[in-house]
């Protein structure tokens, strides 16, 4: 269905007698924004270039590179997700070693994947180490232990986040 709406305004409602549909927002001619809907939902909106782009408040708008990925979970027993944002599962592969499953694959692997780990209370040792050890398109490899001196040594934590932007 397609709607062509003229008016003076700059405000307006447009409702569809369907559940699904497109609205294309053009200026001189050229569509500026897409959004598309299934149902009673937003299933996606694009600019012409591809990129969704905003300004929050610093003057200028610039592209929003959002969380592709999330995790919080209990690495510690059996491991177990508190909260996620396309993330399946995380696989235990051992002592600190875990694998955050993505529910939607990465376009490729080279995105920014971002870990931390809460500190045992009971060790004020601030030489604390968790980062990424393999990134790939379907999951992200991840290790967290203590890294200080000559050692490595994994540990698990009861906190584990990891984030991952693209």
């Amino acid at each position: 269905m397609a709607v062509t709406i003229n008016a003076s305004t700059t405000t307006g409602l447009v409702q569809s007698a369907d559940t699904s549909g497109s609205l294309n927002i053009q200026s001189n001619g050229t569509t500026v924004l897409g959004v598309t809907s299934t149902g009673t939902s937003v299933t996606g909106t694009q600019s012409v270039s591809g990129n969704l782009s905003f300004n929050s408040g610093y003057g200028s708008s610039a592209v929003a590179y959002g969380c592709r990925a999330w995790v919080n979970f209990n690495g510690t027993g059996t491991v177990a997700i508190r909260a996620s944002g396309n993330v399946t599962s995380i696989t235990d592969n051992g002592t600190g070693l875990y694998t955050a499953n993505f529910t939607n694959a990465m376009p490729d692997a080279n995105y920014a994947a971002m870990i931390g780990a809460n500190i045992n209370n009971s060790n004020t040792d601030m030489r604390r180490d968790s980062r990424v050890v393999t990134w790939s398109t379907s999951n992200v490899f991840v290790v967290t232990g203590d890294s200080s001196g000559n050692s490595d040594t994994k540990e698990d934590y009861e906190f584990v986040t990891i984030a991952v932007f693209r």
